[in-house]
């Protein structure tokens, strides 16, 4: 395949280290979920060095390698870097079998069956248990194992939906507004993952068993947005939407520059407040009643916002982020895929690395993150083809080559 854009030459060229030695070295992982949050939770870990190993149906893949962008899988090439892919038909009596050998080299198993699902398969949490009673079970769904929604789907749009966050995302005068983006997935993915270490760390440093982490996709979003129950409390009134404005601090805003970028503030300090005034040539706006204070400026804010938003007009992007680091303004530039991809600070901090790839060449990808100064993560391997692993996976639990040949033949694996 031809890529259609040139990658910048600053953007960090890194190849696989399947060298690397990380944190999570020798903790197994075995990943039955598809689509996004299973995978963020299985991400984090494999990028700090755990053996993820995906256990893809037999028949039914992973969704996530269907999200495709001019025929490539680029959701399943980035976040199922560093992992292994097993296909088993754990339906089945011997799949059934096979997994419960891999269970008993396991530390966490993660699913995201609708509730019940795993039961109704004959692989409940006692029975994982009966066989290892230190496996960390991580059952994602859109609204947890218990309550009254337990039973329905749970695709993050509903979720983004539900909790609070499309009301109060977008403009006043238009409909609410979703994310571009698996957000609720992601965040639950993430929280997932500090919940996994936790009960990790019981089982490893305490002692303790393995226990059921119960992760809905509603409760983590809901979790992020901010004390909106407590503000509903003490006003009586919900939040109208504001577009990029806060409700807490102004000014803060996306403003048009001059050239057709667009540029971000947030003076959400007295003294940031003050050094814009000073910037934009308008000292005396801190002294004005409208503007003195925190509160007056909120009061006021239609009448701020024009005025920062004409000194913007007037102005290149370059020019005004030039203007503004000068006067220590917190402002940056709205920028999208292709100046992200130029920007200075990805290509020095190494944000954003191309990785070899056996379709386009070299693919770019977000790097490791967070970056730990003693025990850093690393890629080490790209995403798996469908059942590339088996045959290793199985060999370590004690499955011949001869063995893993004839379950295939009857599509166990």
């Amino acid at each position: 395949m031809t890529v259609s854009v040139p990658l910048d030459e600053r953007i960090h060229r890194k190849s696989y280290d399947a060298d690397a030695v990380a944190p999570l070295r020798g903790v197994r992982v075995l990943d039955l979920s598809r689509l996004v949050a299973g995978n963020m939770v299985t991400h984090v870990l494999a990028d700090f060095g755990a053996e993820v190993v995906k256990i893809e149906d037999t028949k039914r893949h992973d969704d996530l390698r269907n999200w495709r962008v001019e025929g490539i899988s680029t959701f399943w090439k980035v976040y199922a870097r560093n992992k292994k892919s097993v296909t088993l038909d754990y339906r089945s009596d011997r799949g059934r079998e096979l997994l419960g050998k891999l269970v008993e080299s396991a530390a966490v198993l993660v699913e995201n069956f609708i509730p019940g699902k795993l039961e109704a398969y004959g692989l409940s949490p006692e029975w994982l248990h009966s066989i290892n009673p230190k496996l960390i079970i991580v059952r994602v769904s859109g609204w947890g194992q218990d309550g009254p929604f337990n039973h329905k789907p749970g695709f993050g749009t509903l979720v983004e939906a539900m909790s609070g966050f499309a009301a109060m995302n977008g403009f006043a005068d238009r409909e609410p507004l979703l994310p571009p983006l698996a957000l609720a997935d992601m965040i639950a993915g993430l929280s997932g993952a500090a919940a996994l270490m936790i009960a990790l760390r019981e089982v490893e440093v305490n002692g303790g068993k393995g226990q059921i982490i119960d992760l809905s996709l509603f409760e983590p979003m809901l979790s992020v947005l901010g004390p909106q129950a407590a503000n509903y409390l003490l006003t009586g009134k919900v939040a109208a939407r504001m577009g990029s404005r806060s409700t807490i601090a102004s000014p803060r805003n996306v403003y048009r520059c001059r050239d057709g970028n667009y540029i971000s503030l947030s003076a959400s300090t007295q003294t940031m407040a003050e050094k814009l005034f000073e910037s934009i040539g308008r000292p005396e706006l801190s002294k004005d009643p409208r503007f003195a204070t925190n509160a007056d400026r909120l009061r006021n804010d239609d009448v701020l916002d024009a005025i920062v938003a004409e000194f913007m007009r007037q102005r290149d992007c370059a020019e005004i982020i030039e203007h503004f680091d000068k006067a220590g303004v917190t402002v940056g530039i709205v920028a999208d895929a292709a100046q992200l991809l130029s920007h200075p600070y990805v290509c020095e901090r190494e944000s954003i690395v191309a990785l070899p790839d056996s379709q386009v060449g070299e693919l770019p990808m977000h790097n490791v993150t967070p970056r730990l100064s003693g025990t850093p993560g690393s890629i080490r391997s790209p995403a798996p083809e469908v059942g590339e692993h088996t045959a290793e996976i199985l060999r370590s639990v004690g499955v011949g080559k001869d063995e893993v040949d004839a379950l295939r033949q009857k599509g166990i694996v």
